[in-house]
């Protein structure tokens, strides 16, 4: 139908989004929820965990969802013939059992909708100074990746993580392609490395990110799309971001389903509105000279609903 075809509304679509809850501020499902709403999403949403607050304030108390509960959510959906989904997003997981029930969960949701997409996080640890280290039980690392990476579609991993995934090293943008490469093999046909330690070009204030999407196509050739993003450096640590980041991804690859710079860009570009009034807005709270704190640094989420509709582009990406 011309001229009203842009006003047909798109078919409902539904995200199971099994990550922590906290009752104040945004990490986990408080992170993904809102901006996937804003973007037109139903969001169905089981908290691994529910915590007073991130685990970065000096105190917080709460509880912890176990595999055999998550189980017991996931039967009362399926007793009820509810267990559609065209989405699966999970982050930040501590427990081995947990994650091997989440995959067959995926397994599960796969059979009864084989377009579902699933996008994972493998959340393990992180650089500091150039040194990695995992911030999750080691016990982690074969379960994702054996079990966890060859059912996922879309990964985020840092670059830390994708080390950890494949056990090479990644000195240089070539050596993140072969990795990138590596990690399509083992299953996903969408790869982004949110954050490296690569030189950008732009200088040291800016942080190289990289995509890759690998499209088979039906006479059974891959096309590979690879892209760098330099975004600027915000100066502070901010709590709650790659779980943004992993909902935007997904709401954008969505709606440019073959169009990984285009996601990308707009991704990048709103987490960049989110974070720079975060930072200062923070520190405006924290008044001069003075460093904000945890309370402070928490995503401004509310504030930024316009910025995560409709992103102006202020990052570029590059076609590699």
């Amino acid at each position: 139908r011309a001229g009203g075809a842009a006003m047909e509304p798109e078919r409902e679509c539904r995200v199971l989004s099994i990550q922590s809850h906290v009752v104040r501020g945004y990490v986990g499902n408080k992170a993904a929820t809102f901006p996937l709403q804003v973007l037109g999403f139903e969001v169905d949403t089981v908290n691994s965990v529910q915590f007073s607050n991130h685990t970065g304030y000096a105190h917080w108390k709460g509880q912890v969802l176990n595999s055999d509960e998550l189980h017991e959510l996931y039967e009362g959906l399926k007793l009820n013939k509810v267990n559609r989904y065209d989405y699966v997003l999970t982050g930040y997981t501590r427990d081995t059992s947990f994650l091997a029930m989440v995959v067959d969960i995926v397994q599960e949701l796969k059979q009864q909708n084989s377009n579902l997409v699933y996008v994972c996080d493998p959340v393990m640890g992180d650089k500091w100074n150039g040194e990695g280290s995992m911030y999750v039980p080691e016990d982690l690392l074969p379960v994702y990746r054996d079990k966890v990476v060859p059912v996922a579609d879309i990964i985020t991993p840092n670059q830390f993580e994708a080390e950890l995934l494949t056990g090479r090293k990644i000195h240089t943008e070539k050596e993140a392609l072969e990795v990138m490469d590596m990690l399509h093999a083992m299953g996903p046909e969408t790869v982004v490395i949110t954050s490296s330690d690569l030189q950008a070009s732009l200088g040291n204030d800016y942080l190289i990110a990289l995509g890759s999407h690998r499209n088979t196509k039906a006479d059974g050739t891959n096309m590979t799309q690879r892209i760098r993003v330099e975004s600027p450096k915000v100066d502070a640590v901010f709590v709650g971001t790659g779980d943004l980041f992993a909902a935007m991804l997904l709401a954008w690859t969505h709606k440019h389903p073959n169009n990984l710079k285009v996601a990308c860009e707009k991704t990048v570009s709103a987490m960049q509105h989110v974070l720079q009034r975060t930072i200062k807005s923070a520190k405006a709270q924290a008044g001069e000279g003075n460093k904000p704190n945890s309370a402070q640094l928490e995503l401004r989420m509310v504030q930024s609903k316009s910025d995560i509709e409709n992103p102006e582009i202020i990052v570029k990406a590059t076609m590699l």
